[in-house]
């Protein structure tokens, strides 16, 4: 694990990351909007930024959505230093094509691109399409073959893979490990079968907003889990912010992010609830995430990155000493806000950083 944290800004292919009727943030998902995002992201000194996958956007389908990979794809060849994740699905691309996809983008990036794989979760993405959604279980069987043959791939090993949703003989990709040996690789989920992917796969599991306590028995859960021919594997979370200089500030910014919450509801497309509802029953991310409530994508504000600087500061530091590494971060309005994380808590966290090694 790094020695201080890591930040990222989830890309806002959605239009949003929060309330769609915010007065200070227009839904826009162009890629004028998102390439600027990050841009300023990579300026302001943020290690990362997480593209999301879907085809239609979940919280209205008449919203524009931003696709991830094209979009990735660019933002590599208009940045320098800033590290570019693209999340996918499995079941929508082949893994020798995923892996030719994302060993370009890694050329094109000069060795800053990651994979985020998602085994799915929205239904109308794939059913409507008519792709088709397979059982939680299957997902993750079909989703542990795939990512299989991707990380070989992307490793540049000579890949033969026979299993029960994918047949690949011999094959082999180049260019491969110009840069590193290979793209890292994110996975998302708290299922037992997540677990134990992100155990036997992948270099980082991103888990969903939630309660340190919560946390600590995953962390300890997935750290238990057979790992073979990999370094140890680390973490990330997902986290809404809301910061002010005072704690009085914060709660009454917190406060109106939940009005904003309650007019989305009340609107003629109650999109918040239609984004949960159509959603897999069986996925565990979203039972609890239905559990916690929150503002923001993936649990937001239930990692508590909520209150006055010093606070917030104090909270990723304490996050940080648990095993997080990656911080990935949403706001609204998106960035006038993350000038503001940059600003003032990054600062804080350095010190309180270099403090905790200088007594240690």
């Amino acid at each position: 694990m790094t020695d201080r944290p890591r930040f990222g800004v989830w890309a806002n292919v959605h239009g949003t990351m929060a309330a769609l009727c915010h007065p200070d943030d227009p839904v826009d998902a162009s890629w004028r909007r998102v390439r600027d995002q990050i841009l300023l992201a990579e300026r302001l000194g943020f290690d990362s930024t997480l593209i999301a996958q879907h085809t239609m956007n979940p919280l209205d389908e008449s919203l524009d959505q931003l696709d991830a990979w094209s979009a990735a794809a660019a933002a590599a060849a208009l940045t320098e230093s800033i590290e570019i994740i693209a999340a996918v699905k499995p079941s929508i691309i082949h893994p020798t094509i995923l892996a030719k996809q994302a060993q370009g983008i890694e050329e094109i990036s000069g060795g800053r691109f990651a994979v985020n794989v998602v085994n799915a979760w929205w239904i109308p993405d794939l059913e409507r399409s008519g792709i088709g959604m397979l059982a939680h279980g299957e997902r993750y069987v079909y989703g542990s073959e795939w990512l299989h043959i991707v990380r070989r791939l992307l490793a540049g090993e000579r890949t033969t893979f026979h299993g029960k949703y994918f047949h690949v003989d011999d094959f082999v990709l180049h260019p491969t490990g110009t840069y590193r040996r290979r793209p890292r690789i994110y996975l998302g989920g708290e299922s037992a079968p997540a677990r134990d992917l992100a155990a036997a796969e992948a270099d980082v599991l991103f888990l969903n907003g939630q309660s340190r306590a919560e946390a600590g028995d995953l962390l300890a859960d997935v750290r238990r889990r057979p790992r073979t021919g990999l370094d140890p594997i680390r973490f990330g979370l997902a986290a809404f912010v809301v910061t002010a200089p005072t704690g009085r500030e914060a709660e009454d910014l917190l406060r109106h992010h939940w009005e904003l919450n309650a007019a989305d509801k009340a609107g003629d497309g109650d999109t918040i609830e239609r984004f949960s509802t159509d959603t897999d029953p069986a996925s565990v991310m979203w039972q609890r995430l239905r559990e916690r409530p929150h503002i923001g994508p993936n649990g937001g504000t239930a990692a508590g990155l909520v209150g006055d600087y010093d606070t917030v500061a104090q909270r990723i530091v304490d996050w940080h000493g648990d095993g997080i590494e990656t911080f990935m971060l949403a706001f609204q309005p998106f960035e006038a806000e993350m000038e503001r994380f940059a600003a003032e808590i990054i600062p804080r966290v350095e010190r309180l950083t270099t403090r905790n090694r200088a007594a240690s």
